[in-house]
């Protein structure tokens, strides 16, 4: 029997979808990366990331690493054929994520403020950057006492997080080219909802599967988690 060619396509269409929408974050942190491996003059926006880089590569990495194996988690045939490359990539993906998030918080408490961003938005990194922490624990807790619905929705809403910088890219972009350039309030609001629009569209999704303790064998466990 022969694999139908448009489920094989309807199924990697949220990989594809995922990475377009990342495709501006994950340029702009390649360049970053490069931009400290090089050298480049030293301006008042950049200097923070060359007095202390470690935090913003460990942060560019991880997002990297948690966005481009989480886009596949979402093609149901890699989890049913490969139980083991879907464990070890969720591995991988749990401490990059956490690898991100963490480090996105040091930069928020620690690094001097720029002009370009202010309270309103150090504020809304602090509370979404704890909510995706806090998602991918739960999801870790949640696989730990094999609960599969639970996990995925925790890890979804933790994505769906993590998903933010490609819709502020979107956002700021469309704003922009409507409204002019916003101020530093204005910025902030649209990043704002750029992490608010995301979390309801994963709940969407989620509520398509249960989100009881729906528990799984001893041996479906040990290949998913």
């Amino acid at each position: 029997m022969t694999a139908n060619p448009v489920g094989r396509r309807s199924s990697r269409l949220p990989v594809v979808l995922i990475l377009l929408l990342m495709a501006i974050p994950l340029l702009a942190g390649g360049y970053r990366l490069v931009t400290l491996a090089i050298g480049v003059d030293i301006t008042p926006e950049n200097v923070r990331f060359f007095s202390s880089p470690v935090p913003v590569v460990l942060h560019i990495v991880g997002a990297a690493l948690y966005i481009v194996l989480g886009a596949f988690q979402f093609v149901p045939s890699i989890r049913r054929r490969h139980p083991a490359w879907h464990r070890r990539a969720g591995r991988v993906a749990f401490v990059s994520g956490l690898a991100a998030a963490l480090s996105a918080l040091w930069m928020t408490m620690f690094y001097a403020l720029p002009a370009s961003d202010g309270a309103l938005l150090q504020a809304f990194r602090l509370i979404f950057g704890w909510g995706m922490v806090g998602s991918i624990v739960l999801a870790f807790l949640a696989i730990r006492r094999r609960e599969i619905a639970r996990h995925r929705a925790w890890m979804m809403r933790g994505y769906a997080i993590g998903l933010g910088a490609g819709t502020q890219a979107m956002l700021l972009l469309s704003g922009e080219l409507i409204f002019g350039k916003p101020d530093v309030v204005a910025s902030a609001l649209l990043m704002g909802a750029a992490w608010t629009l995301n979390l309801p569209v994963a709940q969407w999704i989620i509520r398509g599967r249960p989100l009881g303790p729906i528990r799984l064998s001893r041996a479906t466990a040990s290949a998913v988690g």
